[in-house]
């Protein structure tokens, strides 16, 4: 799933209406979940965070800078925070699917269409910036609206996009591009919020001062980049916190982060007793945390991702002070859609299946035949990891492990994806054709539909290959207890396969495109034909196997 997260601050904080209205527009968009807004009367200034697909967080962001653009006068602007713009800030953060430099061209994107259809002079900053020194939001910002009349006069200071002039009522706006930041706490078993101070000034980026021998103050530097962090006492929980705001969780990732501040609190005499996550954090920044405690375990990290994460929730006491909801707390769980074919009971599933109901059919039967093949092979490899027996090949069988549970993630998804295709073709069909320019269009949608139509489809013809040869490597040295599992595996893989196959086919002859029909379909077919030959050497080895 290619998920992008967008958190744009907006210089309003009092006026609900106003917010409301923004917030309005941010909902409109499909595929784009409003996390939260945030006002702040004090600063009067308000942090929306949304999620979404990329092409919609940035259609959603683009609406809601207009909607500001129009309610919101900068001449009239007073408050707290430092400011430039109606839309001060717009920054674009990967979630999953996506890399920083896609988040960059998101920013380049929005920055140069904002730039261009309402005349906002656009500064790139973090990772977008174009010059060196405006990766820093504080140089941008310098001197705030206030300032912008000369800098605009300036060509040091002339923008990425937009005119190099005053816009007095909306000023300016920063789009760019930075990393998730998680905002994690610390528990301690003590109320000494020095102690606390004393732990946090030695893993922060930032680090402390200390007097060498001739007595001169001198900068150590923190354990931790990313990392800003300061130690205070709660109230509420009685205890004191090392509160932490971490800006790149893949270089500093809130578990390591943990295991190094357990070391430094035994020295201060004090334990850790738990940990908070305040917000909501990537998915694999949990992943990450749940597969290194397994690894300590020496257990195999090829499980379902659930219990990964549950490992995660446990080794790291995030349930200490409050329920740790798993689907408020991770953002691609929070904006999951509840309601989707794969989440449905096996029972419910065939029911459906079973009904005049168009979708879910073939198509999607091949993508649960994927995922149970690598679900299959997960199973076996996992039944192998840490047997005695069986230790030469921990290594390779825990490798399988977890490449058959990508597998299964991944099939999973093109469950719903080939219904979401189909429904997508029948709806083009519906399209007005009253005049000829209708028509185009309309034939335009239904060719681009069908086309979605084969792609997903051959997606799973590739999983099945993929499957396949999971299949065939643990065929090789996974438990012989278990080894009729890894030929069952081969055969639901080639029976995705074939299955996959038919929806690429009965599909095709609705395409113009002559290049698109040749080349797919000779992929289909060479994917077809190499899913049944592995499929075949897996079922003659088991065979063999299981009749001695």
């Amino acid at each position: 799933m290619r998920l992008v997260e967008c958190v744009p601050n907006f210089s309003e904080g009092r006026d609900m209406k106003v917010l409301d209205e923004i917030s309005a527009v941010i909902k409109a968009q499909k595929r784009v979940t409003l996390l939260d807004v945030d006002p702040g009367a004090d600063t009067n200034r308000t942090v929306y965070t949304m999620v979404g697909e990329p092409e919609a967080v940035m259609e959603a962001s683009f609406q809601a800078i207009k909607k500001a653009s129009e309610l919101i006068d900068m001449s009239k602007h007073k408050g707290a925070h430092a400011r430039m713009g109606a839309t001060d800030v717009c920054p674009f953060v990967p979630v999953s699917g996506v890399t920083m430099e896609d988040c960059v061209e998101f920013a380049k994107q929005l920055g140069e269409r904002v730039g261009n259809e309402l005349g906002i002079p656009i500064y790139l900053y973090e990772y977008a910036a174009t010059k060196k020194e405006w990766s820093n939001l504080a140089v941008v910002r310098k001197g705030e609206y206030e300032a912008l009349a000369d800098k605009m006069k300036d060509p040091e200071w002339r923008p990425d996009y937009g005119p190099a002039e005053f816009n007095a009522k909306s000023g300016a706006t920063a789009i760019g591009a930075r990393e998730f930041l998680i905002a994690y706490n610390i528990n301690l078993n003590t109320r000494d919020k020095k102690k606390a101070n004393r732990i946090a000034k030695k893993i922060r980026e930032k680090g402390y001062k200390k007097k060498d021998k001739q007595g001169n103050k001198v900068n150590i530097p923190g354990i931790f980049t990313h990392c800003k962090a300061v130690g205070w006492y709660i109230d509420e929980y009685s205890r004191a916190q090392i509160s932490m705001n971490l800006t790149n969780y893949k270089i500093t990732p809130p578990h390591i982060v943990l295991e190094k501040v357990r070391e430094l609190a035994r020295d201060e005499g004090v334990l850790v007793t738990g940990s908070e996550l305040v917000g909501l954090m990537p998915k694999e920044a949990l992943l990450q945390a749940g597969r290194y405690y397994l690894e300590k375990q020496a257990y195999s990290t090829g499980i379902p991702e659930m219990m990964i994460i549950e490992t995660a929730v446990q080794s790291m006491g995030l349930a200490e002070l409050s329920a740790f909801d798993i689907e408020k707390k991770i953002i691609e769980y929070s904006i999951a859609e509840k309601d989707n074919l794969a989440n449905l009971s096996l029972t419910d599933f065939n029911d459906l299946l079973s009904t005049d109901a168009p979708a879910p059919g073939g198509g999607s039967v091949a993508a649960l035949c994927s995922a149970i093949s690598g679900s299959l092979t997960a199973m076996v490899a996992n039944l192998t990891f840490g047997k005695k027996k069986y230790k030469e090949h921990w290594e390779e069988a825990k490798e399988l492990a977890d490449k058959g549970q990508l597998l299964k993630l991944s099939s999973l998804q093109a469950i719903d994806k080939d219904t979401e295709s189909f429904y997508a073709m029948m709806d083009a069909t519906k399209l007005p054709k009253k005049t000829d320019e209708e028509k185009e269009i309309r034939q335009k949608t239904i060719q681009e539909a069908t086309k979605n139509a084969i792609l997903v489809p051959l997606e799973t013809l590739e999983l099945s290959m993929e499957a396949v040869k999971l299949a065939h490597g643990i065929s090789q040295i996974g438990n012989k207890n278990a080894i009729s599992d890894a030929g069952v595996a081969a055969a639901t893989a080639y029976a995705a396969s074939l299955s996959a196959y038919y929806n690429v086919v009965i599909n095709m002859s609705g395409i113009e495109d002559d290049t698109f029909k040749e080349e797919v379909l000779n992929k289909s077919k060479q994917l077809l034909s190499d899913t049944k030959q592995l499929s075949e050497t897996v079922s003659k080895l088991i065979l063999e196997s299981i009749s001695q």
